[in-house]
């Protein structure tokens, strides 16, 4: 089972005597070290359902749990808990948040639900602001600081106007009786430091944690580790210090720093070996991330040879930059073999950088996505529509009810809202079945009751002609009437300064319509449906709107289709391919750096952790591009290569070789290895 593993690997799934931190370096097959420990430690007596395994996305969890169900077996690794860190947050509130004041079926709030309480909390319109409030609040809670410990280290007005924000906001969490993605970390933490029964269950639950990722940790999740494992308790961690590069959302390197000090029994183990990029790529990775202090000490190797060399190409501008990026992927395809358009990725600092190469990749016609962009299903105005579908098909939904119920505003506000709460969790009930609720006059006035019950009646009388709707012509006759009844275009251009970009977002709610009307059946009045949207038989939007949950799902869909990549550096953390371009190296872009903004070493050192993990997503050939002239804004300035670059160290000759001098040098050697032949000799 372990023959695949090198003598490192080996060393981290073998160690189960004390803590052990994995330090594993890019591209060194630490989910495989992470599956084949839970795979030892079943087979020392643990139960499946002991171990818990955690990580930061649900992409990564979903990718641990099938690796490990292919080593152990789908038997053993059902019971196994492999979640993210807020997933396993949901897991300890919902069977114990009584204990923090929470009832079982509290709402967990998305960005856009948290938004509108802030706006309402804060008594705004204006959304910016309040996503600066978001975000405010966000870094503090990631600190483990509530509203009154934020209001001591508030160091402007502006954040002593978030601290007071926070404060409202946290009471209207407590009275609508939900909690936002920060809380499912903070609130758990706050159950097991508080309560030793608690802490005792959970730590006799789980007898080994396993944490990937671990440099990315926050403070409040390096705390809840802690305090899940105990002072003496069994954990593997797995990280890289040199790839910690989500400090700007509350991520903290200090944390790998705290271990040894915090475990004095923990064993480090390095994983060096790289199994992903050839020699050269490794070199001038090692060679830049080398400038930065160590906490510990690691440097990358492989056995797949030098390969092609680095190559840093000097570009006039970002046009001309797009424009050889292009070059070169139509070059490597014309080589011929396998080469697909999936295996190239240019990479990039800032969002911005993107647009001229979309351009210059259209009229080339090679087919690319954009990974990290907004999916159609994110939007807020589907969230919207969707919050109303779910409500129809389950009443009890509360998190789709505070929406609903807010999206168009129908003058039913916080105070309405907050009792209604406090009484669906006296009775232990719903939020819809409380406000129909005989008693709920003991807490609410006739007016605010009777505007509930307008909304409940109106909710009840969906749901039936729901169910009534069959096909497509009367789904959509269904679906535009219903938005007329609430207003919500008139919603959408109320709550838009810019009309452009509300009718934009209307007509994502028409294109969202017509999705749904094709999926209920029929043919559609103006075209014949394509050979995806015939429906086996007639559906009712009832039926249609059953299935809402995994809509999300269609985002992912271009996850494995033949086309180049378009990425931060930041998204692409984790994905590899075997042609990647980096994009922009240049002083301001990478470092980044505003204007009048100071580089601390911090800032700095993060941001050349940042070029290490670009560098190492390249298994095969990696090029750099640092432009002479840049925009910025609306001027252009000239451009300063990064000092990455030269970090890099490498060879003169292969950095700045421009390449039509690598054309004629290529002529020159093919011409002096070639017997010349007069022109008159015959052929």
């Amino acid at each position: 089972m372990t023959d695949t593993l090198n003598a490192r690997q080996l060393d981290a799934v073998h160690h189960l005597s004390s803590p052990c931190l994995v330090l594993a370096g890019a591209g060194s097959g630490k989910t495989r070290v992470i599956t084949h420990k839970i795979a030892r430690l079943l087979q020392a007596g643990l139960a499946p359902a002991q171990i818990a395994a955690i990580t930061f996305t649900n992409k990564a969890a979903a990718e641990m749990r099938e690796r490990a169900k292919a080593l152990v077996g789908p038997r053993a690794a059902k019971p196994l808990v492999v979640s993210t860190f807020h997933s396993l947050g949901v897991r300890l509130l919902r069977a114990d948040g009584d204990r923090v004041g929470l009832k079982p079926n509290f709402s967990i709030l998305d960005s856009d639900d948290v938004l509108g309480v802030l706006r309402e909390a804060g008594g705004t319109t204006d959304a910016a602001l309040a996503r600066r409030w978001q975000w405010a609040i966000s870094l503090w809670k990631n600190q483990g600081l509530d509203a009154a410990a934020a209001e001591g280290v508030a160091a402007s007005d502006d954040e002593r106007v978030a601290v007071r924000v926070m404060q409202r906001y946290e009471e209207r969490l407590a009275a609508y009786q939900a909690v936002d993605f920060d809380d499912l970390i903070g609130l758990p933490l706050k159950l097991l430091l508080r309560d030793d029964e608690a802490r005792a269950k959970w730590r006799a639950t789980f007898e080994h944690v396993l944490v990937d990722e671990v440099q990315d940790t926050n403070a409040v999740q390096y705390e809840l580790l802690k305090a899940l494992v105990g002072e003496q308790g069994l954990f593997t961690a797995v990280g890289d210090d040199d790839q910690s590069i989500y400090g700007w959302r509350g991520a903290t390197i200090e944390n790998l720093k705290r271990l040894p000090q915090d475990y004095p029994k923990l064993k480090v183990i390095a994983l060096e070996q790289n199994y992903r990029s050839t020699g050269a790529i490794l070199a001038a990775a090692n060679a830049v991330i080398a400038a930065n202090p160590k906490i510990f000490e690691k440097k990358l190797w492989s056995e797949f040879g030098d390969g092609e060399p680095v190559r840093v190409l000097e570009c006039d501008g970002e046009e001309h930059e797009a424009e050889r990026a292009v070059a070169a992927i139509q070059a490597k395809r014309g080589e011929g073999g396998q080469v697909k358009f999936s295996d190239f990725a240019v990479l990039y600092r800032a969002n911005h950088q993107a647009r001229v190469f979309e351009q210059k990749l259209r009229a080339a016609q090679i087919p690319y996505k954009v990974s990290g962009g907004q999916s159609f299903f994110d939007r807020a105005e589907i969230k919207d529509l969707v919050a109303w579908l779910r409500l129809i098909v389950n009443s009890d939904d509360d998190p789709a009810f505070l929406r609903a119920v807010t999206t168009p505003k129908r003058g039913i506000g916080h105070q309405t809202l907050g009792s209604l709460g406090e009484f669906a969790s006296k009775w232990k009930v719903s939020l819809f079945e409380a406000l129909f609720a005989e008693s709920l006059g003991t807490v609410l006035a006739a007016k605010a009751r009777g505007s509930l019950h307008e909304f409940g009646r109106f909710v009840n009388d969906l749901e039936h002609r729901a169910r009534q709707t069959v096909g497509a012509q009367a789904a959509r006759g269904f679906l535009l009437g219903w938005l007329k009844d609430v207003g919500y275009e008139q919603h959408l251009y109320d709550g838009e300064d810019n009309e452009k970009l509300a009718a934009a977002r209307w007509s994502n709610v028409l294109d969202f319509v017509e999705w749904i009307a094709l999926r209920c059946g029929g043919a559609p009045e103006d075209r014949a449906l394509t050979a995806g949207e015939v429906a086996d038989e007639a559906k009712s939007v009832f039926d249609v709107a059953q299935t809402v949950s995994i809509i999300a799902s269609l985002a992912e869909r271009g996850d494995e289709q033949d086309v180049v990549t378009l990425s931060t550096l930041h998204a692409a953390k984790g994905l590899e391919w075997p042609h990647v371009f980096l994009a922009g190296i240049n002083e301001g872009l990478l470092p980044f750096k505003s204007d009048g903004e100071d580089m601390t070493a911090q800032r700095l050192e993060e941001e050349r952790r940042l070029m290490y993990v670009g560098i190492t997503r390249a298994r095969t050939t990696l090029a750099v591009s640092t432009l002479r002239r840049r925009k910025r804004g609306r001027e252009t300035v000239a451009g300063l290569p990064s000092r990455f670059i030269a970090e890099m160290k490498l060879d003169e000759r292969q950095a700045k070789e421009d390449p039509r001098e690598k054309l004629r040098r290529i002529r020159a050697e093919l011409a002096a290895r070639t017997p010349h032949i007069p022109l008159n000799s015959p052929r």
